[in-house]
Protein backbone atom coordinates (compact mmCIF):
# COMPACT_ATOMS: atom_id res chain seq x y z
CA UNK A 1 0.00 0.00 0.00
CA UNK A 2 1.52 3.38 -0.94
CA UNK A 3 2.65 5.39 2.05
CA UNK A 4 1.29 8.58 0.48
CA UNK A 5 -2.28 7.31 0.53
CA UNK A 6 -4.48 9.57 2.62
CA UNK A 7 -6.20 8.20 5.68
CA UNK A 8 -9.58 9.82 6.01
CA UNK A 9 -11.42 9.62 9.34
CA UNK A 10 -14.90 10.85 10.14
CA UNK A 11 -15.36 12.38 13.57
CA UNK A 12 -18.46 13.43 15.48
CA UNK A 13 -17.11 16.98 15.75
CA UNK A 14 -17.39 17.34 11.97
CA UNK A 15 -21.17 17.40 12.43
CA UNK A 16 -21.26 19.64 15.49
CA UNK A 17 -22.37 22.78 13.62
CA UNK A 18 -25.63 21.50 12.15
CA UNK A 19 -26.21 18.65 14.62
CA UNK A 20 -26.60 20.95 17.62
CA UNK A 21 -29.05 23.22 15.80
CA UNK A 22 -31.04 20.30 14.35
CA UNK A 23 -31.38 18.49 17.67
CA UNK A 24 -32.33 21.70 19.46
CA UNK A 25 -34.92 22.55 16.80
CA UNK A 26 -36.54 19.09 16.71
CA UNK A 27 -36.58 18.82 20.49
CA UNK A 28 -38.10 22.28 20.88
CA UNK A 29 -40.61 21.58 18.12
CA UNK A 30 -41.92 18.46 19.83
CA UNK A 31 -41.84 19.80 23.39
CA UNK A 32 -43.29 23.26 22.77
CA UNK A 33 -46.01 22.13 20.35
CA UNK A 34 -47.03 19.10 22.43
CA UNK A 35 -47.09 21.22 25.57
CA UNK A 36 -49.15 23.89 23.80
CA UNK A 37 -51.66 21.36 22.47
CA UNK A 38 -51.97 19.55 25.79
CA UNK A 39 -52.37 22.80 27.71
CA UNK A 40 -55.09 24.06 25.36
CA UNK A 41 -56.87 20.69 25.32
CA UNK A 42 -56.87 20.42 29.11
CA UNK A 43 -58.11 24.00 29.42
CA UNK A 44 -60.85 23.19 26.90
CA UNK A 45 -60.49 26.43 24.97
CA UNK A 46 -59.87 27.11 21.30
CA UNK A 47 -59.30 25.05 18.16
CA UNK A 48 -56.43 22.74 19.08
CA UNK A 49 -55.29 22.02 15.52
CA UNK A 50 -55.41 25.67 14.44
CA UNK A 51 -53.45 26.73 17.51
CA UNK A 52 -50.93 23.96 16.79
CA UNK A 53 -50.40 25.15 13.21
CA UNK A 54 -49.84 28.72 14.43
CA UNK A 55 -47.40 27.42 17.02
CA UNK A 56 -45.50 25.45 14.37
CA UNK A 57 -45.06 28.42 12.04
CA UNK A 58 -44.25 30.90 14.78
CA UNK A 59 -41.86 28.51 16.49
CA UNK A 60 -39.98 27.64 13.30
CA UNK A 61 -39.48 31.29 12.44
CA UNK A 62 -38.45 32.08 16.00
CA UNK A 63 -35.91 29.25 16.00
CA UNK A 64 -34.46 30.39 12.67
CA UNK A 65 -34.17 34.00 13.80
CA UNK A 66 -32.77 33.11 17.20
CA UNK A 67 -30.17 30.69 15.84
CA UNK A 68 -29.11 33.08 13.11
CA UNK A 69 -28.66 36.02 15.47
CA UNK A 70 -26.84 34.04 18.18
CA UNK A 71 -24.55 32.13 15.82
CA UNK A 72 -23.89 35.28 13.79
CA UNK A 73 -22.77 36.98 17.00
CA UNK A 74 -20.31 34.14 17.50
CA UNK A 75 -19.12 34.48 13.90
CA UNK A 76 -18.64 38.25 14.35
CA UNK A 77 -16.56 37.64 17.46
CA UNK A 78 -14.42 35.08 15.63
CA UNK A 79 -13.85 37.46 12.71
CA UNK A 80 -12.88 40.28 15.06
CA UNK A 81 -10.39 38.07 16.89
CA UNK A 82 -8.88 36.83 13.62
CA UNK A 83 -8.62 40.39 12.29
CA UNK A 84 -6.80 41.44 15.45
CA UNK A 85 -4.50 38.44 15.15
CA UNK A 86 -3.80 39.27 11.50
CA UNK A 87 -2.67 42.77 12.50
CA UNK A 88 -0.44 41.39 15.24
CA UNK A 89 1.17 38.96 12.79
CA UNK A 90 1.92 41.81 10.40
CA UNK A 91 3.23 44.14 13.12
CA UNK A 92 5.33 41.67 15.12
CA UNK A 93 5.93 38.35 13.33
CA UNK A 94 8.84 37.33 15.55
CA UNK A 95 6.83 38.00 18.70
CA UNK A 96 3.92 35.97 17.37
CA UNK A 97 6.28 33.13 16.46
CA UNK A 98 7.62 33.12 20.01
CA UNK A 99 4.06 33.13 21.34
CA UNK A 100 3.11 30.13 19.19
CA UNK A 101 6.28 28.34 20.26
CA UNK A 102 5.41 28.91 23.91
CA UNK A 103 1.96 27.42 23.35
CA UNK A 104 3.47 24.22 21.98
CA UNK A 105 5.98 24.07 24.83
CA UNK A 106 3.06 24.36 27.27
CA UNK A 107 1.43 21.42 25.52
CA UNK A 108 4.42 19.19 26.12
CA UNK A 109 6.88 19.70 23.25
CA UNK A 110 10.51 20.46 24.02
CA UNK A 111 11.54 24.03 23.10
CA UNK A 112 13.55 23.06 20.02
CA UNK A 113 10.82 20.91 18.52
CA UNK A 114 8.15 23.46 19.49
CA UNK A 115 10.01 26.19 17.63
CA UNK A 116 10.42 23.96 14.58
CA UNK A 117 6.70 23.13 14.52
CA UNK A 118 5.78 26.79 15.03
CA UNK A 119 8.02 27.86 12.15
CA UNK A 120 6.60 25.29 9.76
CA UNK A 121 2.99 26.05 10.63
CA UNK A 122 3.66 29.79 10.39
CA UNK A 123 5.12 29.28 6.93
CA UNK A 124 2.14 27.19 5.87
CA UNK A 125 -0.66 29.39 7.32
CA UNK A 126 0.24 31.61 10.24
CA UNK A 127 -3.27 32.97 10.82
CA UNK A 128 -4.84 29.50 10.87
CA UNK A 129 -2.20 28.25 13.29
CA UNK A 130 -2.75 31.13 15.71
CA UNK A 131 -6.51 30.93 15.32
CA UNK A 132 -6.48 27.25 16.18
CA UNK A 133 -3.88 27.22 18.96
CA UNK A 134 -4.31 30.65 20.54
CA UNK A 135 -8.00 31.42 19.95
CA UNK A 136 -9.46 27.92 19.72
CA UNK A 137 -11.06 28.60 16.33
CA UNK A 138 -11.09 25.59 14.00
CA UNK A 139 -12.97 24.54 10.89
CA UNK A 140 -15.12 22.02 12.77
CA UNK A 141 -16.27 24.53 15.39
CA UNK A 142 -16.47 27.68 13.30
CA UNK A 143 -19.83 29.45 13.35
CA UNK A 144 -22.14 29.07 10.33
CA UNK A 145 -25.24 31.24 10.94
CA UNK A 146 -27.25 30.32 7.83
CA UNK A 147 -26.65 26.61 8.28
CA UNK A 148 -27.70 26.79 11.94
CA UNK A 149 -30.83 28.83 11.13
CA UNK A 150 -32.00 26.50 8.36
CA UNK A 151 -31.26 23.35 10.35
CA UNK A 152 -33.09 24.55 13.46
CA UNK A 153 -36.13 25.88 11.55
CA UNK A 154 -36.55 22.74 9.43
CA UNK A 155 -36.05 20.39 12.37
CA UNK A 156 -38.46 22.42 14.51
CA UNK A 157 -41.15 22.06 11.84
CA UNK A 158 -40.54 18.32 11.58
CA UNK A 159 -40.65 17.92 15.35
CA UNK A 160 -43.76 20.06 15.74
CA UNK A 161 -45.51 18.08 12.99
CA UNK A 162 -45.55 14.97 15.22
CA UNK A 163 -47.93 16.18 17.97
CA UNK A 164 -49.82 18.29 15.44
CA UNK A 165 -50.52 15.25 13.26
CA UNK A 166 -51.70 13.31 16.29
CA UNK A 167 -54.12 16.08 17.26
CA UNK A 168 -55.48 16.21 13.71
CA UNK A 169 -55.83 12.46 13.18
CA UNK A 170 -56.85 11.37 16.68
CA UNK A 171 -59.21 13.99 18.10
CA UNK A 172 -61.48 13.19 21.01
CA UNK A 173 -61.47 12.74 24.75
CA UNK A 174 -58.15 10.88 24.74
CA UNK A 175 -56.34 13.54 22.72
CA UNK A 176 -54.19 14.64 25.67
CA UNK A 177 -52.92 11.10 26.30
CA UNK A 178 -52.23 10.41 22.64
CA UNK A 179 -50.33 13.65 22.13
CA UNK A 180 -48.34 13.26 25.33
CA UNK A 181 -47.53 9.59 24.77
CA UNK A 182 -46.47 9.81 21.13
CA UNK A 183 -44.56 13.05 21.74
CA UNK A 184 -42.61 11.50 24.61
CA UNK A 185 -41.84 8.41 22.52
CA UNK A 186 -40.60 10.70 19.74
CA UNK A 187 -38.44 12.62 22.21
CA UNK A 188 -36.87 9.41 23.48
CA UNK A 189 -36.14 8.33 19.90
CA UNK A 190 -34.70 11.77 19.12
CA UNK A 191 -32.49 11.72 22.19
CA UNK A 192 -31.20 8.27 21.26
CA UNK A 193 -30.51 9.30 17.67
CA UNK A 194 -28.77 12.51 18.69
CA UNK A 195 -26.60 10.69 21.22
CA UNK A 196 -25.68 8.06 18.64
CA UNK A 197 -24.83 10.68 16.01
CA UNK A 198 -22.71 12.56 18.53
CA UNK A 199 -20.93 9.45 19.75
CA UNK A 200 -22.41 9.59 23.27
CA UNK A 201 -24.34 7.08 25.37
CA UNK A 202 -27.69 6.30 23.74
CA UNK A 203 -29.61 5.46 26.93
CA UNK A 204 -28.43 8.55 28.76
CA UNK A 205 -29.39 10.78 25.82
CA UNK A 206 -32.85 9.21 25.63
CA UNK A 207 -33.43 9.54 29.38
CA UNK A 208 -32.28 13.16 29.46
CA UNK A 209 -34.54 14.31 26.63
CA UNK A 210 -37.50 12.22 27.80
CA UNK A 211 -37.33 13.57 31.35
CA UNK A 212 -37.32 17.24 30.38
CA UNK A 213 -40.02 16.68 27.76
CA UNK A 214 -42.28 14.95 30.28
CA UNK A 215 -41.69 17.73 32.80
CA UNK A 216 -42.57 20.43 30.23
CA UNK A 217 -45.75 18.68 29.09
CA UNK A 218 -46.90 17.92 32.62
CA UNK A 219 -46.26 21.48 33.78
CA UNK A 220 -48.21 22.96 30.84
CA UNK A 221 -51.05 20.51 31.41
CA UNK A 222 -51.21 21.58 35.03
CA UNK A 223 -51.33 25.25 34.09
CA UNK A 224 -54.00 24.52 31.48
CA UNK A 225 -56.15 22.68 34.00
CA UNK A 226 -55.74 25.47 36.53
CA UNK A 227 -56.65 28.19 34.05
CA UNK A 228 -59.43 26.23 32.42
Amino acid sequence: MPSSRRHIERHSTDRIGWLRAAVLGANDGIVSTASLLVGVAVAGSGNVVMIGVAGLVAGAMSMAAGEYVSVHSQADAEKADLARERKELAADPSGELAELTALYVARGLDPELAQQVARQLTTHDALAAHGREELGISQAYSARPVQAALASAASFAVGAAVPLAVSALLPGSYLVYWVAGISLASLVALGSLAAWAGGAGVWLGALRVGFWGALAIATTAGVGALVG
